[in-house]
């Protein structure tokens, strides 16, 4: 009875004074988050730093010097018209350009200095060109341009979204400002075709300017700001308005306006009839006509070619600085009495 009292005891007491177990907020072990995977851990050793220093050198300039030959051999002729195309006798210029009344014809002379060998490209250049402002980059409706559905979606086109009470298609101050000089080349007294389809991306032409919408309401206000669309032409054939319509990043700029599929000789005569309409004088823009060759880099520009040459210059500079060093001053690898706490004390 006794043992059996004692024995029912300790096992209730033993019961009621368990620990209770308690969550832990340890995560569950793994190499991963304990960071004990496998890894490299290169030691920068003299020879290895040197050695990265010339192979990327050796590597770097002859991209740059095959970048920098390809941008040279590119022939580029470039005229500079709005001051030129502007009545001597004429004071204001941006009266003359807003006079509707005044004739704008006018004819540059271009002389052919080095062979030009097909496709060449026609460009248009504007500097001072801001078409990267925000308000001037969200005024368009994408959708409006797509749908012929949802032509009377004009938001964000303020203040070129309707007249009338009419939407305007396309909408928005990038449209309204469409480059609108025109040019008709001749060759020695002979006409030179400029070729302007495919001047624009496939996919703008596919994806962001339907095929069933029509300009409407357009250009209709009291300022005209560039071209008139033609209104039985659907947007996705408009390619002046599609390459217009791909803003710029910066200020100065250039335009696809065609292609010339004729080889041109040198000193041929390139004889430029244009139309000076577009308004560039109101806010001291400059206006270029650019004729272009390419190569398997692109357009004519130094600036990749140059970046090359440089970094591997200073690489081979930093190889030969630190195998100098490595030879008048070297330092044995992990040497203890170049920590700081072992250096003796300044002054001492």
């Amino acid at each position: 009875m006794d043992t059996h009292a004692a024995g029912s005891s300790s096992g209730g007491s033993g019961d009621g004074g368990a620990a209770p177990r308690r969550n832990s907020r340890k995560p569950k072990y793994s190499k991963f988050t304990q960071q004990e995977l496998p890894a490299c851990k290169p030691i920068l050793t003299p020879k290895w730093v040197i050695s990265v220093f010339v192979l990327v050198g050796v590597i770097f300039v002859p991209i740059g010097v095959a970048s920098l030959r390809a941008s040279r051999q590119v022939v580029e002729i470039v005229d500079r018209y709005d001051d030129a195309c502007v009545p001597t006798n004429v004071t204001d210029k941006l009266a003359y350009i807003r006079d509707k009344t005044i004739p704008k014809a006018c004819t540059r002379n271009l002389t052919i200095t080095k062979e030009m060998k097909q496709p060449i490209f026609v460009y248009y250049q504007l500097d001072n060109f801001y078409q990267n402002h925000r308000r001037y980059v969200k005024s368009r409706n994408d959708e409006q341009l797509r749908d012929k559905g949802k032509a009377t979606k004009t938001d964000n086109c303020d203040p070129e979204a309707t007249i009338d009470g009419k939407p305007i298609v396309p909408c928005g101050l990038i449209a309204w400002s469409l480059f609108n000089d025109t040019y008709d080349l001749a060759r020695n007294n002979e006409n030179l075709p400029v070729d302007k389809k495919d001047i624009s991306w496939k996919s703008d032409r596919e994806h962001k300017f339907g095929s069933d919408v029509f300009p409407t309401n357009f250009q209709k206000g009291p300022l005209q700001g560039g071209k008139i669309l033609n209104s039985t032409m659907p947007l996705s054939e408009q390619e002046d308005l599609i390459v217009w319509m791909r803003t710029a990043a910066l200020p100065t700029f250039r335009k696809l306006y065609g292609r010339i599929y004729v080889d041109l000789k040198v000193n041929d005569t390139i004889t430029v009839h244009l139309e000076n309409n577009y308004n560039t004088y109101s806010f001291g823009g400059k206006k270029k006509l650019v004729l272009s060759t390419t190569t398997w880099l692109g357009g004519k520009n130094d600036f990749l070619g140059l970046a090359y040459l440089t970094v591997g210059g200073l690489c081979f500079f930093l190889a030969f600085a630190f195998t100098l060093l490595y030879l008048i001053k070297p330092r044995k690898l992990g040497d203890n009495n170049y920590l700081s706490w072992n250096r003796p004390p300044v002054g001492r």
